[in-house]
C-alpha cells in the first residue's frame, strides 16, 4: 500500500530532479545554468572579456535549447570539485575520460594538442611515452583528459606538471626550466604574443604532432540538461550559428610542421 508519506517524497523526489526557472526581466521564464570555463586560453576562453571560441558556441547551443548561460571561470581542478559538490550545473572542456560523475553531451569542439620544444635542444620525440625522458609542463587535468598513454607518462615522469595558469608553460619553456611543453597549439600562439617579441624570435620551437584531436564534450549534474544541451548544439550546426562563431575566431595561426 502506497502510503501519505511514501506519496509526499516520491513527489519530493521527482520536483528535485526536474530544471529551475528563473523568471528573466521580460517577465518570461528561462532555465539559468552556472556553467564552468577554465581560466584564461584564449582564443577558447578570453576570461575578462567573458567570451571566445568555446563560450560563444556553448552559450549560443544553450539558448537554442532555451536556456541561459551565467559562466564561472576557473582553473580546472576547481571546476571539477564544484561540480561534482553541486556548485555548477555543468563544465565546459572536459570528456569521459575525466572520470567525472556527469552526463556527458556530444562533442562540441576539438583542440589540437602538440608537444613543444626549442629548436635547439633536438629533441627528438616521435611517442607520447618519449616524453617520460624530459621535464613536462601541461594545462590542468592533462593527464585525465590526454588518454590513457599520456596518463602513463605522467604517472611515471617525476619531472611531469601541471599548470592552472597556461601563460606559465610559455615563460617555463622560454626560460629553459621544462624541455616540453603540451598544449593545444592556438593557446600556445596566443600567450607567445604576450611574452617579448624578440625573446620568442630568438629561440625557435619545434612542434611535435604527437596527439589526435582531443574532442571536448560538455559535463552536466542532471541529464534532462545535457540532453537540451545536445538538441541546441544540433540547432546551432543546422542554422549555420556553429560556422558563424568560428569564422569570429578564424585568424588563429596553425601549428608549423616540424
Amino acid at each position: 500500500m502506497i502510503t501519505r508519506q511514501t506519496l509526499f517524497l516520491g513527489i519530493c523526489c521527482l520536483l528535485g530532479s526536474l530544471p529551475v526557472l528563473a523568471v528573466t526581466g521580460s517577465g518570461g521564464r528561462a532555465v539559468i545554468l552556472q556553467i564552468g570555463f577554465g581560466s584564461n586560453k584564449p582564443p577558447y576562453v578570453f576570461e575578462s572579456e567573458r567570451r571566445g571560441l568555446e563560450v560563444d558556441i556553448i552559450v549560443a547551443a544553450a539558448r537554442r535549447a532555451g536556456m541561459d548561460v551565467q559562466p564561472f571561470f576557473a582553473p580546472m581542478e576547481r571546476l571539477q570539485s564544484m561540480l561534482q559538490q553541486g556548485r555548477l550545473d555543468g563544465i565546459a572542456t572536459t570528456n569521459p575520460y575525466s572520470q567525472l560523475k556527469a552526463f556527458f553531451s556530444q562533442p562540441y569542439l576539438e583542440y589540437h594538442n602538440v608537444a613543444v620544444a626549442l629548436t635547439q635542444r633536438k629533441l627528438v620525440l616521435n611517442d607520447i611515452s618519449d616524453l617520460s625522458r624530459y621535464s613536462v609542463s601541461t594545462f590542468q587535468r592533462a593527464r585525465q583528459l590526454l588518454g590513457p598513454q599520456f596518463e602513463a607518462m605522467a604517472n611515471a615522469n617525476s619531472r611531469y606538471r601541471e599548470e592552472g595558469d597556461q601563460q606559465v608553460r610559455n615563460l617555463l619553456l622560454y626560460a629553459g626550466r621544462v624541455d616540453v611543453i603540451v598544449g593545444d597549439w592556438r593557446i600556445i600562439s596566443y600567450f607567445n604574443q604576450q611574452l617579448p617579441a624578440e625573446l620568442v624570435a630568438r629561440q625557435p620551437v619545434t612542434v611535435y604532432r604527437l596527439f589526435p584531436a582531443t574532442p571536448y564534450q560538455m559535463a552536466f549534474r542532471y541529464q534532462w540538461q545535457r540532453d537540451n544541451f545536445d538538441r541546441g548544439l544540433e540547432l546551432l550546426r543546422k542554422s549555420g550559428g556553429y560556422h558563424e562563431i568560428e569564422s569570429r575566431y578564424e585568424n588563429t595561426p596553425a601549428a608549423p610542421h616540424p
